[in-house]
């Protein structure tokens, strides 16, 4: 399990986003795979008791399929980017396809923020898509969607850097959502004690 992205990724694709260089103690909570009526709403609200903000990577045909909670999304002032419009796996599909089907989404999503799904991407496709979107990637994933991972593990990785501009990856998905529920709080709670703040991008 990599909960932190390491520095060899970070160095072979320096033009990705993986943290936000900031002298301020500040970390960047994004939340993948969204939206959805149930599990979204609650993030916000949760976000809400601690005036934080956050950035949500949605997928197309969801943001289609519950357009009021997208809209509940930007209203309540946070960022959105896109994460395609059905969730493809850069690995298993043609670079046409893939483009094709981030376009899509971009019908729908209105951002120049792009995070692809699992992670995962071809060299040509970071090269084609870098002309167009900023690429974000995380420093920490909490493994929220994996269910042989517990809401304590769970909330354990997702306090595992202190860095300012740490980027952090929850999913507002009905998946992870146990140990969202779990987790989210908690670490909104002990980032807050800090005296962190939470910022979309």
């Amino acid at each position: 399990m990599f909960v932190k992205s390491s520095s060899i990724l970070r160095s072979l694709f320096p033009g990705l986003i993986w943290e936000v260089k900031t002298d301020t103690k500040e970390l960047f909570v994004t939340f993948d795979d969204g939206p959805h009526p149930d599990i979204t709403n609650w993030v916000l609200n949760t976000l809400n008791d601690y005036n934080a903000k956050a950035t949500f990577f949605c997928v197309g045909e969801n943001v289609c399929r519950f357009p009021d909670v997208y809209k509940n999304i930007i209203s309540q002032g946070h960022s959105v980017g896109n994460h395609t419009h059905n969730h493809l796996n850069g690995w298993k599909v043609s670079n046409h396809d893939y483009y094709q089907n981030i376009d899509k989404a971009s019908e729908y999503i209105d951002s120049r923020l792009f995070r692809p799904p699992y992670g995962r991407f071809s060299l040509s496709q970071i090269r084609k898509l870098k002309n167009e979107y900023s690429i974000v990637m995380w420093s920490v994933l909490t493994y929220d969607f994996d269910g042989s991972v517990s809401g304590e593990t769970c909330f354990s990785n997702s306090i595992s850097s202190d860095q300012n501009g740490t980027v952090v990856v929850f999913h507002d998905s009905l998946k992870a959502s146990d140990n969202l529920k779990y987790a989210l709080p908690k670490f909104l709670k002990y980032y807050s004690d800090k005296g962190y703040k939470f910022s979309k991008l």
